[in-house]
């Protein structure tokens, strides 16, 4: 196989050369790996190449699994506290043998039951995958590939009191302001939002629409229509809940407000205390 590796913590297609009854072993270039029967597909041959997830487990051995872990070497995870012990805290993650945090790399409060954003990584010392909570050392510091309005896959993962931290395509964190955040945001659970603002201090302020005068323009002429359909009158205000206005109308309440201030300007509404009037 010349000069090629195992991955520790990383996907592996490797080929099947024995099959027993406890599982089979693969051709791991240095070693021979054995995936233990419950994880073995029950059509395969020797010869045949399977996709297996490396990792070592409680007697530190090398072992292929087809079962998929909630991340690999490499990225950023969102995991729930298992277990804490003296030497560090045990997470969920989706695997058997569950993920270490030592000591020196947990947060305060790790507690049983509590989630946290974790980077799974090699420990260059033992080999072995850790993870660690200190996020901050394993993100990426040039933000050049970043600009104002492009979107972005967002991680969600800690409440402050600005507003809700997510992490920016697997490298950079950013902020969702607490004010702008018009709909039920599930910490852990991928979502896409948008670069709003980068400051000068490289700070980042994340939006869930799209920044745009075209975006204004279509909820005004929405807001429109809906008020022709409602024979003239919606009993909204801008003092009418945000999660109201997002259920009702699909859109922010600064959204709202701004296509509301446009129909104004306009003369094509009237607004009053129970709510607006098409003119």
């Amino acid at each position: 196989m010349g000069n090629r590796r195992l991955r520790m913590g990383q996907y592996n297609r490797l080929k099947v050369i024995k099959q027993l009854d406890f599982g089979i072993y693969l051709d791991g270039y240095e070693d021979e790996i054995l995936v233990p029967k419950q994880y073995v597909p029950a059509d395969i041959q020797i010869g045949d190449f399977l996709d297996v997830f490396i990792y070592r487990d409680s007697e530190d051995r090398a072992i292929g699994t087809t079962l998929e872990p909630y991340g690999t070497v490499g990225e950023f995870v969102y995991l729930t506290v298992t277990m804490v012990t003296s030497l560090g805290v045990f997470m969920d993650w989706g695997l058997p043998k569950d993920l270490f945090i030592p000591f020196k790399q947990q947060r305060d409060n790790m507690l049983v039951g509590k989630s946290f954003l974790i980077f799974i990584h090699l420990d260059t010392k033992t080999d072995r995958i850790v993870g660690s909570a200190k996020i901050e050392r394993f993100l990426e510091e040039d933000i050049s590939e970043l600009s104002e309005g492009m979107q972005v896959d967002l991680l969600p993962y800690e409440y402050t009191d600005m507003g809700i931290k997510a992490l920016i395509n697997q490298r950079h964190l950013g902020v969702l302001y607490r004010d702008e955040v018009f709909k039920n945001i599930e910490l852990g659970k991928p979502t896409v939002g948008y670069i709003k603002k980068i400051r000068e201090d490289q700070k980042i302020d994340l939006a869930l629409l799209e920044q745009s005068y075209n975006r204004i323009e279509g909820s005004k002429s929405d807001l429109y229509t809906q008020l022709q359909e409602a024979q003239g009158f919606l009993p909204f205000t801008d003092k009418s809940a945000p999660e109201l206005i997002y259920k009702t109308f699909g859109i922010s309440k600064k959204d709202f407000k701004k296509a509301v201030g446009g129909l104004l300007k306009e003369r094509k509404i009237e607004l009053k205390d129970d709510g607006m009037y098409l003119l």
